[in-house]
């Protein structure tokens, strides 16, 4: 990977951080109205909660996809040359990619299924 390419990767994960900021607000806003439903079962605050965690998730999954893709176009930017450090930590980095996206997909299951909310969402 040339400078070009690496500064073009880092320009994509600071626009990446803007959206985790804009997620962190949503998630402090659907805690609140999960509060609100707690405390006054109101039934709206419930549904916005609902609404905002499927939001979120969808677009964590997406940010996910991304990470994912990139990992593997790194296993397939590997060259024979490289070394078997960077080779494994290559593999390992795509594996944990993988699972994160597979993690993000059965949160956004939850959120979409779990119409009484009795599961606690979290990200990481």
């Amino acid at each position: 990977m040339n400078n070009f390419d690496k500064l073009k990767q880092i320009e994509i994960e600071d626009y990446i951080w803007k959206i985790y900021l804009i997620i962190i607000v949503l998630s402090y806003y659907s805690n609140s109205l999960e509060k609100d439903y707690i405390i006054n079962n109101n039934i709206n605050s419930k549904k916005k909660y609902r609404e905002i965690m499927i939001i979120i998730f969808t677009i964590l999954v997406i940010v996910y996809f991304y990470f994912l893709y990139d990992s593997i176009d790194g296993i397939n930017n590997l060259k024979d040359t490289d070394n078997k450090k960077k080779k494994d930590l290559t593999y390992l980095s795509s594996l944990a990619s993988l699972l994160i996206f597979i993690s993000g997909l059965i949160l956004l299951y939850i959120a979409i299924v779990d119409e009484n909310l009795d599961v606690e969402l979290a990200f990481n």
